[in-house]
Formats: structure tokens, C-alpha cells, sequence
């Protein structure tokens, strides 16, 4: 199973935050929208992630002061990326390893996508319950 698995069921409407705008927009926007982060975009190419993690950060090195300051200074970057064609495995994989709960989808510059860990392991367990649902009907008919 890929990424674009995930992408099918879940779509791929991206809510998106400029870098030049300030940290007090971008968490405005994570309140309005409940999400956890937000893929930070400028030109068009994803340059970086805004979460929680870098709210937290920027307030404990620079006060209520780091409301003002700009997403581009206080962003994670640059932002790990998967494609479409990406295991769902593979993505699991990469995100436990880097400590990150969020991956935009991008093909040719273009961002197609995010998935966040939760999306992942949701798909997981769906899987691993239909298929506990087939073994059980197949014994049942044996």
C-alpha cells in the first residue's frame, strides 16, 4: 500500500501558510483549522513545516515577542518529503526515525499532499482489521 492509498481516502485539500507571514497568523490558523501543523509554502515549492513543536520552541527562546516573528524564521526545515509512490510502511518507517508527525506529498515541486502519523496508522489498522475479518471468514467456512 502507498501513499496515494491514503491520499484517496483521506483527499488532497492542503491548508497551507506562507512564510513571510507571522507566527500569530500561523497559530490562528492551527486553532481555526485543529491541525497539529501546516506545510509552509512560498512560490509555489514547500520550504518548510509549522507545528506545534516550533510554537512551543520560538516561545520558550523569545517570549510572547515570537508571536510577531515571521513562520520562515521560526519554521522546521527543510521539509522531509514522500511521493505518492511511497510505502505506507516506508513512510511509518522514516517519520519514527526522524521524530516527525507530518509529511507533505510532493511530486515535481508540485505539493500533491500531507499525511500526518495519525492518517498512517489509522490506514494500518484498518488494513490489519479486514484482514482479521477475512482469515475469520475463511475459518469459519472451512
Amino acid at each position: 500500500m502507498t501513499i496515494a492509498a491514503i491520499l484517496g481516502g483521506k483527499g488532497t485539500d492542503v491548508t497551507t501558510i506562507d512564510g513571510g507571514q507571522s507566527v500569530r497568523d500561523a497559530v490562528a490558523l492551527l486553532s481555526a483549522r485543529r491541525i497539529g501543523a501546516v506545510p509552509v509554502v512560498e512560490g509555489g515549492t514547500v520550504v518548510g513545516i509549522f507545528s506545534e513543536r516550533d510554537v512551543i520552541r520560538c516561545l520558550e527562546h523569545a517570549g510572547a515577542g515570537a508571536l510577531d516573528q515571521q513562520v520562515r524564521m521560526v519554521m522546521t526545515a527543510p521539509a522531509i518529503t514522500v511521493t505518492r509512490d511511497e510505502p505506507v510502511l516506508a513512510a511509518l518507517s522514516l517519520m519514527t526515525r526522524r521524530r516527525i508527525r507530518h509529511l507533505p506529498v510532493v511530486e515535481n515541486g508540485a505539493l500533491l499532499g500531507f499525511v500526518s502519523i495519525g492518517d498512517l496508522v489509522k490506514h494500518r489498522i484498518d488494513r490489519i482489521e479486514a484482514e482479521a475479518d477475512q482469515m475469520r471468514a475463511y475459518i469459519q467456512q472451512v
